[in-house]
């Protein structure tokens, strides 16, 4: 993917394999997490002018555990840290949410010239390992019309602990019973079907060369590649396109102080339903491992940055801006940043 080039990743894994503290690398802040951001992320880090950036894109699941170590100054996530995360972070955590974006289904079914409308059940049950075949009754009875190959359904899922995934397996979670009783939503689960590739790389590859292939990636990265991906059914019983449009209008809630809040399986009857927010992760207490307090300006000054300028390059992306509220959010939680227990902004 060419944005992805943008990144000088090589020079950001070997800074956090190596053990080095963030307070070695005064002059670079560093980040790692979701690779779901990593389209919109590789643009504004790139033209951003007040400090270098380098941003691992390895996963959500990666990002927390170098937040943890202290070995980046933030992570990202689409999900919020669950219990088990939390307690394993030496100090108070803050979600600062930075875009919203749609997790989208592609495949790889030869023939086909318009996208497949699936049902979240469906969905379900294909990922559950019931549904193994595209011509199957349940996939022709939501695709009258479409003529639909006698093929077996090869279902490809991340291998590495992904906000992807928990946005995916929430949405399932909430639309399939035995999903949620027997799998559930987490950013790696038990999957009861199918194919591990790691990152959205591994997988979409695994799919473009997979007939009758099926996974999950974000939106931007689907069609930065090219790739087939279906509408889905909402809540309203609407087959939903993965629009901008429609990833705003699933967006568009209350969000709560701590700015933590599920999206999918949008109550708007307009919405797609598998879409959700992305979130920085900073300690709330910047002054750890020696850090000054000017790098720890730096951090938040960028974050802030990202969501109030950097805003401007969600839509190129596919990506949804936030919504003034949720800024108004996430101003108060990067204000509520400290150093030796004074604010930062």
């Amino acid at each position: 993917m060419k944005i992805i080039k943008h990144l000088t990743l090589a020079a950001a894994v070997i800074v956090a394999s190596s053990g080095l503290s963030v307070k070695a690398q005064d002059n670079t802040i560093l980040g790692a997490g979701s690779t779901f951001i990593n389209p919109l992320f590789s643009k504004i880090f790139s033209t951003y002018t007040a400090a270098k950036v380098n941003y691992q894109s390895i996963g959500s699941g990666g990002g927390i555990l170098q937040l943890t170590n202290k070995t980046v100054d933030f992570g990202d996530s689409d999900a919020p840290l669950n219990a088990d995360q939390t307690a394993k972070m030496s100090a108070p955590v803050l979600h600062i949410p930075m875009t919203s974006g749609a997790v989208v289904v592609t495949y790889n079914v030869p023939g086909l010239k318009a996208p497949l409308n699936l049902t979240g059940k469906d969905l379900a049950d294909i990922f559950l390992g019931k549904i193994t075949n595209w011509n199957s009754a349940e996939i022709k009875a939501t695709n009258k019309g479409v003529n639909l190959p006698d093929l077996p359904i090869v279902v490809i899922h991340r291998s590495d602990g992904s906000g992807t995934s928990f946005i995916f397996t929430d949405f399932l979670t909430k639309v399939n019973e035995e999903w949620a009783k027997k799998v559930g939503k987490a950013s790696a689960v038990n999957w009861p079907a199918g194919l591990g590739g790691k990152g959205s790389e591994g997988v979409a590859g695994l799919v473009k060369q997979t007939p009758g292939g099926i996974t999950y990636v974000e939106l931007a990265y689907a069609k930065q590649n090219n790739m087939a991906f279906a509408n889905i059914q909402n809540k309203s019983g609407k087959f939903i396109a993965p629009t901008l449009e429609a990833t705003t209008l699933a967006s568009n809630v209350e969000i709560p102080a701590d700015s933590k809040v599920s999206i999918t399986n949008t109550d708007n009857p307009k919405g797609y339903p598998i879409a959700s927010f992305t979130w920085a992760l900073i300690y709330k207490e910047q002054n750890y491992n020696g850090r000054s307090k000017e790098r720890a300006t730096a951090v938040l000054k960028l974050l802030w940055y990202n969501i109030h300028q950097g805003q401007k390059e969600c839509a190129p992306l596919n990506y949804a801006k936030l919504s003034p509220a949720a800024v108004k959010v996430a101003e108060k939680i990067l204000k509520s940043a400290t150093y030796s227990g004074k604010p930062i902004l």
